[in-house]
């Protein structure tokens, strides 16, 4: 007998539900999520948040109705980055009814089309979690030829319920996956996800007005520019604990991307940088307390919650469990909460021995106010040692005091120039070394690598203009513009409840030959294999950084004759590089994570991915060993024997010294 359309529509129907009579199901009901609504106050900051960027940002543009349509596609990028929450239907329905208008909305503080959006969002994402929860209720089949897209924030958005189900579906095998590659068993692996789904779907019932605010402005403000940026009132606070975890906790800047906690930077001097574990993009994806409390699983929790679970007083433990952003397994780090050193933020003046010839070298983690002054004193310190030349290392260093850079820089020179600055109008200021002493006139190395920006690359930059300085490493990061932070609550608001605080871009840095070092940031004249991935890092990573372009240069000549000495050195470097274990390793290991970091897709099976890590794990406890022996240490047995504690040579400055020898000995030549 042939079942009528009808006959088919009810039989599929009970077959759907009778196979998932006894799934897993939400712990929350959808009607559990209420979206707040804006008020006054909300209305209020939008307003001058608009008149704010509008009036004053350095990068002069027209809010209109193209301009909407930019701010449209970001926030919806926001609310769903990985494109597999909203239905294309329900982008086209949105961009019709709120693109073109959401201009004038935000000149007259309207947010109902902001709202109306993120509530749809929540309606969605709760289907979707629903729809997870329903696949956890048996193991699902992981031996088949099923993928998954790594990248998906270019991707379409799926067309019908049943494309957004696959995405899904592929997005709960690759949670089951990465658990199982963590040495986990199913009934913990099924315990974890249904944790961590529901924990999702009750941080929708959880959004305050605040929140959604806040992604709405800073899709208006990203959109000028990377740097600038709202904080609602209450995130202000949280973003303050988040950013330092009050200087009594890790000491680390946290950041929240696709449900996953991510490390932003690291406080110099705190218990995260001189742990050596971490390191900036790295995950956070559990927590625990102590020094054997249970790891609790932390991605989908608000950044927060997060902040929240990691803070603690000094001297009681909280063990982290990190996912590397250069890849591999996770690992789990035990951090001592302390509060913030000030000796291990300042710099560091060692000796480096090699072929009975000393070569010094200054760590500078960041620019702090009386830079200047201690390195004055180490300068005459080293003077007394008998050194080859110096080193400055500057890898890491992520910026801080305009003047202290200045400062630092008229070290090294007579006088001149040191950086030009551009402000909103078009008005250039040159910044001159305030003093005619020189602490030192010998051969400097300035060490670079991507996440050396701002105020490192000025002086970066001036050195290598002026010739003084051969600089060495990476690209640097390519931050060449100037914020300034505001409250948007005005002197007269006498009974105004705090409205929040914008950050903007004011300025533009101009090296003294006249180039910005914005985008381009600073290039090595002696370049280091790239371990740093530049392609996903750096100001030119970002869809919107601000342009390249160049002012006059400022009257200056240059002083030394450092890059002289480029071309013969960087021969003696390549040539030493690529017989040396450790670089050819290196070499090996950026080959490895290049191929992987252009794969489109990831495989969901199983066994491949298993054979994968193993191998992984094969291959470092083989570089480990061969590292071992060259030392005259013990090998392992087992990745998993290596102590805790292990810190690796840094053979980047060790070949950065022989290459200062190799300098010394070219300059006595006659």
């Amino acid at each position: 007998m042939k079942l009528t359309k009808l006959n088919k529509i009810i039989t599929v129907s009970l077959g759907l539900f009778i196979g998932s009579a006894f799934a897993v199901q939400p712990n929350i009901k959808e009607s559990a999520i209420v979206i707040p609504k804006p008020n006054e106050q909300h209305s209020l900051s939008t307003k001058r948040v608009t008149a704010r960027l509008t009036q004053s940002h350095y990068h002069k543009f027209e809010l209109n109705d193209e301009f909407a349509v930019k701010i449209f596609n970001r926030y919806i990028d926001w609310l769903d980055p990985a494109h597999n929450t909203f239905l294309q239907s329900d982008i086209d329905e949105m961009r019709a009814k709120y693109a073109l208008s959401l201009d004038d909305d935000l000149y007259a503080g309207k947010l109902d089309a902001a709202f109306a959006m993120y509530e749809l969002m929540s309606k969605r994402r709760y289907e979707r979690y629903r729809y997870a929860l329903s696949l956890l209720d048996k193991e699902p089949n992981l031996k088949g030829n099923d993928q998954i897209e790594i990248e998906r924030d270019k991707a379409p958005f799926p067309t019908t319920e049943q494309e957004a189900n696959s995405l899904w579906e592929q997005r709960v095998k690759n949670d089951i996956i990465n658990l199982y590659l963590k040495d986990k068993k199913w009934p913990e692996i099924k315990k974890t996800l249904v944790k961590r789904y529901n924990f999702a779907i009750k941080r929708l019932t959880q959004v305050k007005a605040d929140d959604i605010l806040q992604t709405y402005l800073n899709s208006f403000s990203r959109e000028i520019d990377p740097h600038t940026s709202y904080l609602s009132p209450r995130a202000a606070k949280s973003f303050q604990e988040s950013m330092n975890l009050s200087l009594e906790g890790i000491g680390a800047t946290l950041s929240m991307e696709d449900d996953v906690t991510s490390i932003k930077s690291l406080v110099p001097g705190s218990p995260a940088a001189r742990s050596k574990k971490i390191a900036v993009d790295d995950k956070i994806v559990g927590v625990g307390q102590g020094e054997k409390g249970e790891i609790e699983d932390v991605i989908g929790w608000r950044l927060d919650d997060v902040v929240d679970k990691i803070k603690g007083k000094k001297g009681t433990k909280v063990r982290l469990e990190i996912e590397p952003a250069k890849g591999g397994k996770t690992k789990i780090i035990t951090l001592v909460r302390d509060k913030v050193r000030i000796e291990d933020s300042a710099a560091k003046l060692t000796v480096e021995k090699t072929n009975r010839k000393n070569v010094a070298v200054i760590k500078i983690p960041t620019f702090y106010i009386g830079l200047t002054n201690d390195v004055r004193k180490l300068l005459a310190k080293m003077n007394k040692q008998n050194v080859e030349g110096l080193i400055i290392d500057l890898r890491g260093n992520g910026g801080g005091s305009l003047t202290e850079v200045i400062e630092l820089t008229g070290l090294f020179i007579k006088e001149g120039p040191v950086v030009q600055v551009q402000d909103a109008f078009n008005r250039i200021r040159v910044h001159e070394d305030p003093e005619s002493k020189i602490a030192y006139n010998g051969n400097i190395m300035v060490m670079i690598n991507r996440h050396s920006a701002s105020a490192s690359e000025i002086f970066a930059a001036a050195m290598q203009d002026y010739n003084r300085a051969i600089i060495v490493g990476q690209q640097s990061f390519g931050k060449g513009t100037v914020q300034q932070s505001r409250s948007l609550n005005f002197i007269y608001d006498l009974d105004q409840e705090p409205l929040g605080f914008i950050q903007y871009t004011i300025q533009k840095f101009y090296r003294i030959n006249g180039g910005s070092t914005q985008l381009k940031g600073v290039d090595a004249d002696i370049k280091f294999p790239e371990i740093i991935n530049a392609a996903k890092t750096g100001e030119s990573f970002e869809d919107n950084a601000l342009p390249w372009d160049k002012v006059p240069a400022a009257n200056y000549a240059e002083v030394g004759n450092a890059r002289d000495a480029v071309s013969t050195l960087t021969a003696k470097h390549n040539e030493r590089i690529a017989k040396h274990p450790e670089f050819i390793v290196l070499n090996e290991d950026i080959a490895i994570r290049k191929e992987r970091d252009e794969r489109k897709f990831l495989s969901l099976n199983l066994q491949e991915r298993l054979k994968e890590n193993k191998a992984d794990d094969a291959k470092r406890l083989k570089d480990l060993n061969a590292r071992f022996t060259r030392e005259g240490k013990k090998t392992l047995k087992n990745i998993d024997d290596l102590p805790k504690d292990y810190e690796a040579p840094d053979f980047f400055l060790k070949e950065a010294v022989q290459m200062v020898i190799d300098w010394s000995e070219i300059d006595k030549k006659p």
